[in-house]
């Protein structure tokens, strides 16, 4: 990964004060996590590092930079401590990630010891773009520490105090085991020949994920579209979409990739059919149709069985495969069928399959088939941006080689 691990530095590290980035942002419903995922996934690395003062910081959710019980990360705090129960590791929760209390916990730790610091983002400067903002918080952050290690991969595509700015403040700051398997996974896309490359992009919105379909288009043989994504190309050619998901935002993105004669569209798959829906009542109207005869009121919300025998068969024949996004409403069945369809003709490719981290997990999770999978990855916009340009910032922060 061009950038030093913990493998390279396990000497250096140990018996030090060690400020661990990890990617706690978990999906909960009220108090409760409903995936542990993210926790699971940081395991090797906290034992990689038993024999140094660990301490891990992460974000939750979006609290606008106060204070929020609702994004407290005790959760995940008491989640991590019954997962190393096994162990013999306690795990201490700090209320606070900078400051008086945690340079007092930090003080009472030993080796083998593990705390987990509240909500980086109950502090402005986590994800201030005023520069000098980030840096007070992030050396307010690092204060008590010796070494840095990131293993929050699902944060590595942003510039924030806790996942960038601080590796410039430790020495040495490295990657974590998590991070260090994210990196070499997706490289293998990025280095892959056009030839047998598939990519399947779903989801809400083409301006989220753009800029990857453009550089899909470049590296993949076949770049398959599904999702309420498709339906704002469509849209950019005058189809007539009904009342289908498609933001402004979106359309423009989409009719601008179109219109633009520098891109190569050869290897775009657009949906052929789909199931459109029609709410009246307490019921629900559900219609398989071409594309082109998507009714006014209607919304398209699943990708139809011809386009899913299309997509499928693409997947099949794959040397490499990566897919991020769903291919419609998959979490209210029987729109869930697209999806379902394409993550069973994923985990039966005999190729290379790397799920790009989001809803994705969640659809192979749901069709029972995430074991089957080479590469789940832990981050969603992380996972597109590293395809999309080959690294990123919080990587290229580390130390390297």
């Amino acid at each position: 990964m061009g950038r030093k691990t913990t493998s390279d530095v396990a000497a250096e590290l140990s018996g030090k004060r060690i400020l661990c980035r990890v990617d706690f942002n978990v999906p909960m419903k009220g108090r409760q996590i409903t995936d542990d995922t993210r926790i699971t996934a940081v395991l090797p690395t906290l034992e990689a590092l038993r024999d140094t003062v660990l301490v891990l910081c992460s974000h939750l959710g979006r609290p606008e930079g106060q204070p929020d019980p609702e994004f407290s990360l005790r959760p995940a705090a008491d989640r991590l401590e019954e997962l190393l129960k096994g162990q013999g590791r306690s795990v201490r929760f700090v209320p606070d990630c900078i400051g008086d209390a945690v340079a007092e916990a930090v003080a009472g730790m030993k080796p083998g010891d593990i705390a987990v610091l509240e909500n980086t983002r109950f502090y402005p400067g986590e994800e201030s773009k005023d520069e000098a903002k980030n840096r007070a918080f992030a050396e307010q952050l690092a204060a008590p520490f010796e070494a840095y290690v990131n293993d929050a991969f699902g944060a590595a595509h942003r510039k924030h105090a806790s996942s960038y700015t601080v590796a410039g403040l430790l020495t040495p700051a490295v990657a974590g085991l998590l991070m260090e398997a994210e990196v070499a996974a997706l490289s293998k896309l990025t280095a892959q020949p056009r030839d047998g490359f598939v990519a399947v992009i779903g989801g809400a919105k083409v301006e989220d994920k753009i800029g990857v379909i453009r550089s899909l288009l470049v590296r993949a043989e076949k770049v398959l579209v599904g999702g309420a994504m498709a339906w704002a190309f469509y849209k950019a050619r005058h189809y007539e979409i009904g009342v289908s998901l498609c933001t402004p935002k979106s359309l423009k993105a989409a009719a601008e990739l179109l219109a633009d004669p520098d891109w190569d569209q050869s290897g775009l798959v657009l949906p052929s059919d789909c199931y459109m829906r029609y709410r009246r009542g307490p019921g629900t109207q559900r219609k398989k149709v071409p594309v082109p005869m998507i009714r006014p009121g209607w919304s398209a919300v699943d990708i139809g069985p011809e386009t899913t025998a299309t997509f499928c068969s693409h997947v099949a024949s794959a040397r490499t495969v990566f897919w991020n996004g769903p291919m419609g409403l998959f979490e209210v069945p029987p729109f869930d069928e697209g999806t379902h369809a394409v993550a069973d003709a994923v985990a039966a490719c005999p190729g290379y399959t790397v799920i790009g981290g989001g809803d994705s997990v969640a659809a192979v999770e749901q069709a029972g088939v995430a074991g089957r999978i080479k590469h789940v990855s832990t981050g969603g916009g992380a996972s597109l941006e590293f395809v999309e340009f080959g690294t990123l910032p919080g990587v290229e922060a580390l130390n390297p080689v």
